[in-house]
Formats: C-alpha cells, sequence, structure tokens
C-alpha cells in the first residue's frame, strides 16, 4: 500500500489516502508517483499536485526499517509539506526554533536538552521524582524541574 498526503493551502496536509501499489503501476509495470497522483486526481477531483506521497515507515529523515527515506517523515493531518526541501514537518513549538532539513523536525536553538543522570533516570522509573527540561522560550534555555514535587 502506498499514501499521499492531499494538501490544502500553503502545503498544509488535509488528509492521508492509502492506493493500492497496482494503482501506481505505469506502462511497465514499475510504481509511479505521478501515476498515484493522476489516480487520486480521478477519484476525488482534487488536482494531481496537490498530491504528495508519504512513507508509513518514515520518521526524523529515517526509514524505520533500514530502506530510504520518503521527504523526512510520514504525512499528518495539519503538518506541512515544504516543496522546497521535499519534506513533510510538525507546527513549530517555539518562535526560535529552527528546522533541520535532514532530519525533518525542529530543534531549540541551543541544542537538545541535557540528558539526565543515571541516578535521575532511576527515579523517574521508580517514580519517587519525575525528572525532566522544559523549554524556556523567554529565556532560550532548559529548564530543569521535578514535575512531581
Amino acid at each position: 500500500m502506498a499514501h499521499f498526503a492531499k494538501l490544502g493551502l500553503n502545503g498544509k496536509v488535509i488528509a492521508v489516502h492509502v492506493v493500492n501499489n497496482s494503482d501506481l503501476h505505469n506502462g511497465s509495470g514499475v510504481e509511479d508517483e505521478k501515476v498515484g497522483q493522476q489516480f487520486l486526481e480521478r477519484i476525488h477531483g482534487w488536482p494531481a499536485s496537490m498530491w504528495i506521497q508519504t512513507s508509513y515507515n518514515t520518521a526524523q529523515g529515517t526509514h524505520k526499517l533500514g530502506g530510504t527515506p520518503l521527504r523526512g517523515n510520514y504525512a499528518g493531518i495539519g503538518q506541512i509539506y515544504d516543496e522546497d526541501n521535499d519534506i513533510f514537518y510538525g507546527k513549530k513549538p517555539y518562535a526560535s526554533w529552527v528546522l533541520n532539513t535532514t532530519t525533518a523536525s525542529w530543534h531549540s536553538p541551543i541544542g537538545d536538552a541535557p540528558a539526565l543522570t543515571d541516578e535521575q533516570e532511576s527515579q523517574n522509573i521508580a517514580n519517587t521524582h519525575q525528572w525532566q527540561y522544559t523549554w524556556n522560550e523567554e529565556s532560550k534555555a532548559w529548564d530543569f524541574a521535578d514535575t512531581n514535587a
């Protein structure tokens, strides 16, 4: 089965449809995205150019089964298709965050949150504490807290 994102205004994903692989075959029996787009246009009346193939097995620029990733992420309703970078990505979580087009994901301007210590991780697992970092947009820094406190 193949999946296609239906795009609305500004590349926003408004639906995801499944297409049988047999409906993607060109005259030579090879799967072809353009054939799938034309099939969906005939069925739904939505322009072929507004259907973009997406892979159920792709997340953050990696194919879950070791294959070739397709367009950064599996498309979801509300995500954006970036035609220039040929990727799907989610909503920007904070104004200061930047898009990594290799992983099709948002990152803080100072990098990922620091790792918890082994002791903090064990306390989280034991439910005696719930240590975590959260992004503080005002200070542009990671805040550390015990959310069970």
